[in-house]
């Protein structure tokens, strides 16, 4: 690595058992929150039947839940101070389970919809509140390996729901696809009283009521247009221009509000370091080829190959394998060289998969799309730990609420645009039928890929002129 020798694996700062259970606990509340949002998608078309509604109401049980969770990241980092963070992260457990709970019991579909609407507010809480947790509480050279074990739990979770969802839907009502979400949140949240550190919260300022009102008009209304662009082929400008329009100025408002500001809602001054905004960035590529993904496979087996949701499922545990190894080791490689190289070559294994798939011819080997997909899995859970740690090495620990909040955002706008780039490129490509419909896609795929690619790239080169090699806080650089 250019040179410069770096610590042998033995000389690496050991990680004791108290953090790994304390990862363990909160990687599970985060697989809950997870899990329950893949699980619903899956069951969109049975909610809309059991309640007799147009399947564009129905997709409000998922659309709602994505909106709120965009509105409540921003107030995390300020709620963690004010209450303390852990104590932060039990209660929003506590009430996503008994919110789950409520869902399954929801007598209509708008009852379901304002359940939804809560629990992904509180679901906006969980994850930043966890990672803050593991932020804080482990040392240098640790936070790697103990991240991935949280992002396999982030990242598995939508990789299986489908599955699970599948064979649930297959002998069970859809109910129980929200009462799944109460013994694993009742465990989680037995050990998280046990394990969870419960320190009290300190003096802070008042809450930043107008970044807030900004921030939650804007992201709503972003997320809302570009869930309506992609939610038919050819929509109508307005619904589409008016709510992004508005959303965009919110957003740029809330900028200048926050430069401003003595005490704003986000510390928009965390940007000022080229490693943590050039990782910003990569992690909203990163975030766009997932999601988008996400959304193209399983439509890729189902239309394209006729198959049904239980072997759909199946077809995708692959990807989900690949990245369920690749966290882990991606957290111990980070932890060793650095963010920049292991993004990179995270980002490098996508590029592979996705080229592969847009040159593929109509009838693949069944081997070599499971192939493609383990390497496509490995590829995005190889960058994706990686570029949460580059933004968190040039951030003091005291600023960590605000950066797992900024991060959590971006991979959620990141993740919104990836999946509505997608549908309107499918909806669109269908046109010409569903084999061309889904070359496009790929290509579009192979496109997004190689720009993750290249802001990988260049945060590893801002890293190395920084010389700040992408670990947190006094790790071992490159």
């Amino acid at each position: 690595m250019t040179g410069v020798e770096t610590k042998p694996a033995a000389a690496r700062p050991e990680i004791s058992a108290a953090t790994w259970r304390l990862a363990w606990v909160v990687a599970l509340g985060a697989f809950a929150s997870g899990l329950d949002t893949s699980l619903i998608n899956i069951a969109l078309k049975t909610i809309q039947d059991e309640f007799d509604t147009s399947l564009r109401v129905a997709q409000w049980v998922s659309s709602g839940y994505l909106l709120a969770l965009a509105v409540s990241l921003p107030g995390c980092a300020w709620l963690g101070r004010r209450v303390g963070v852990g104590r932060l992260w039990l209660g929003a457990l506590a009430a996503f389970t008994v919110i789950s709970a409520l869902c399954a019991m929801a007598p209509t579909m708008e009852m379901l919809i304002g359940l939804r609407v809560l629990q992904g507010l509180i679901a906006g809480l969980l994850v930043p509140a966890g990672q803050t947790i593991l932020g804080q509480a482990v040392g240098p050279g640790k936070l790697g390996r103990v991240m991935a074990r949280l992002g396999v739990a982030v990242v598995l979770a939508p990789a299986i729901g489908p599955f699970l969802g599948g064979l649930m839907l297959h002998s069970l009502s859809w109910r129980w696809l929200f009462l799944i979400n109460v013994p694993i949140g009742a465990v989680a949240l037995a050990l998280g009283l046990r394990w969870i550190p419960h320190e009290k919260g300190t003096a802070t300022t008042p809450l930043d009521w107008a970044g807030f009102s900004y921030i939650g008009m804007g992201l709503p209304l972003v997320v809302l247009g570009m869930t309506d662009w992609g939610s038919d082929g050819s929509p109508k400008p307005l619904p589409v221009l008016l709510p992004l329009g508005l959303g965009v100025a919110g957003l740029v408002v809330f900028v200048l509000h926050a430069t401003r500001r003595r005490h704003p809602l986000l510390d928009m001054s965390l940007y000022r370091s080229p490693g943590y905004s050039t990782a910003s960035v990569a992690f909203i590529f990163n975030g766009a080829l997932t999601f988008g993904c996400a959304l193209v496979f399983p439509l890729y087996f189902q239309m394209l190959h006729g198959n049904g949701v239980v072997e759909t499922g199946l077809q995708m545990l692959s990807m989900g394998a690949g990245t369920g190894i690749m966290l882990p080791l991606s957290g111990r490689l980070t932890d060793r060289y650095g963010g920049g190289p292991i993004s990179v070559l995270g980002t490098g294994c996508a590029v592979v998969a996705t080229t592969s798939f847009s040159v593929m011819g109509a009838d693949p080997s069944p081997a070599l799309v499971q192939a493609l997909l383990f390497l496509l899995g490995m590829g995005t859970g190889m960058a994706s730990t990686p570029l949460v740690i580059s933004a968190f090495a040039t951030v003091p620990r005291d600023r960590l609420p605000e950066a797992t909040a900024q991060i959590n955002i971006l991979a959620r706008l990141g993740g919104a645009l990836g999946a509505a780039l997608f549908a309107v490129v499918l909806a669109r490509g269908l046109l010409g039928g569903t084999r061309h419909a889904f070359h496009v896609a790929f290509q579009w795929q192979c496109g997004t890929a190689f720009a993750a690619l290249a802001n990988t790239l260049f945060l590893w080169l801002t890293l190395h002129r920084s010389g700040d090699g992408g670990t947190p806080q006094g790790g071992p650089h490159h």
